[in-house]
């Protein structure tokens, strides 16, 4: 796919989603000077909620991808965020509109930290007006890949308030959050990580080398999408495990549902879950770079390996010394262990590249893969019940 000419991608109905997967690790350099360039303002406006508030709660929240971007990095930051600062949270918008008082605590100070492609769904446009009501002291972050978007344009000029515009090319046109994704990930990590800057740039410097040879590597992904199923299961602990969702989405969006999917976590599958399993079910674990979690990791891998019923169980990641699967891998050849949430940027263009490719299989059309209309690129058909 990413060899073929932009007319033949046409044909396909696949020019937008594969370009938008292939450019990712350009953009993630993108967001990194975005973040420079922003870095004063960012501290400034952090600093000044400390100044008024002391320690605040800090809570994620998008709907469907964009709430998978808080699920991904928010374990992440729980043990390497500022936790005399903040305490962080993943709450989807979904969960948040239908249940504000479950979610939305009045007296306590809070950032609200919303992600969004279009900033236009609206369940993230009434979370917003829902915490506005509901919580006394309220600063919002915008994470947004749309500055025409009406999360980024409720924030122009609001003191309480901070836009951070994504890459203009990360404002996916296909029907599937793929830059999106990983650019407003990699962001909040920016904002919330205490890395120094120097490792930040040594990091996004690494993750695009892993990235782009996903793209090159699309012939070994193309033999693992020649394997017989109709089920595919995605694994992952901690900060994996929310891109275990996300990757799920991924082939359910693409493939209009003709492929069953399921994520769970390693300690998890065991408990019901791996029913889902057969003789025509492909599983791939996004092992943990973490060496106590790793060990969860490879004990489900070789549990389902030693089972001998589906067809292909695959570990993705890097290499450890000691500790790797004894089965099948998807390895990427950088020595240096990355942090499991930035580890999961290249892992999820690995995900993307299988959705894209099965999606084909199934002779579907990537950019358009909803051939009834019933679900869209911004969700509609949500009505918004008043809240008093």
């Amino acid at each position: 796919m990413f060899s073929k000419t932009d007319a033949e991608l046409e044909k396909m109905g696949a020019k937008i989603t594969t370009r938008e997967i292939e450019q990712q690790p350009e953009l993630w350099g993108q967001t990194w000077s975005i973040y420079q360039n922003n870095k004063a303002k960012i501290t400034e406006f952090l600093d000044e909620i400390k100044q008024k508030c002391g320690k605040v709660r800090v809570v994620f929240t998008g709907a469907g991808t964009s709430a998978y971007v808080g699920n991904t990095i928010m374990p992440y930051l729980q043990k390497h965020g500022d936790r005399t600062r903040y305490d962080f949270e993943a709450i989807d918008t979904t969960k948040i509109v239908s249940t504000p008082e479950d979610y939305l605590e009045k007296d306590t100070p809070t950032i609200l930290v919303s992600f969004a492609r279009s900033g236009n769904s609206p369940e993230s446009v009434a979370t917003v007006e829902l915490a506005k009501k509901l919580i006394k002291n309220l600063y919002q972050i915008a994470i947004t890949c749309a500055p025409e978007g009406h999360l980024a344009q409720d924030l122009k000029g609001d003191p309480s308030g901070l836009v951070l515009l994504m890459p203009e090319k990360s404002l996916d046109q296909g029907f599937a959050m793929t830059g999106s994704f990983s650019c407003m990930s990699l962001m909040a990590l920016f904002v919330f990580d205490t890395l120094s800057d120097e490792k930040k740039e040594q990091i996004v410097k690494q993750i695009a080398q892993m990235g782009k040879s996903v793209i090159e590597r699309e012939d070994e992904i193309q033999s693992l999408v020649d394997t017989d199923f109709d089920r595919i299961t995605y694994i992952g602990s901690g900060s994996l495990g929310g891109l275990a969702e996300e990757t799920r989405l991924k082939i359910l969006e693409l493939t209009a549902g003709e492929v069953a999917a399921l994520f769970d976590t390693s300690m998890g599958l065991r408990h019901g879950p791996k029913s889902f399993l057969d003789k025509k079910t492909i599983v791939f674990d996004f092992v943990s770079n973490n060496t106590y979690t790793r060990q969860y990791d490879l004990d489900i891998l070789n549990e389902i390996k030693d089972d001998k019923i589906v067809p292909l169980v695959m570990a993705v990641g890097q290499e450890k010394e000691g500790q790797n699967f004894s089965g099948k891998s998807f390895t990427f050849d950088e020595k240096e262990l990355l942090p499991d949430a930035y580890l999961a940027l290249p892992d999820v263009m690995f995900g993307q590249t299988i959705a894209l490719l099965t999606s084909i299989k199934v002779n579907n059309k990537p950019d358009t893969p909803s051939p009834t209309g019933t679900v869209n690129r911004v969700v509609k058909g949500v009505t918004i019940h008043e809240f008093n």
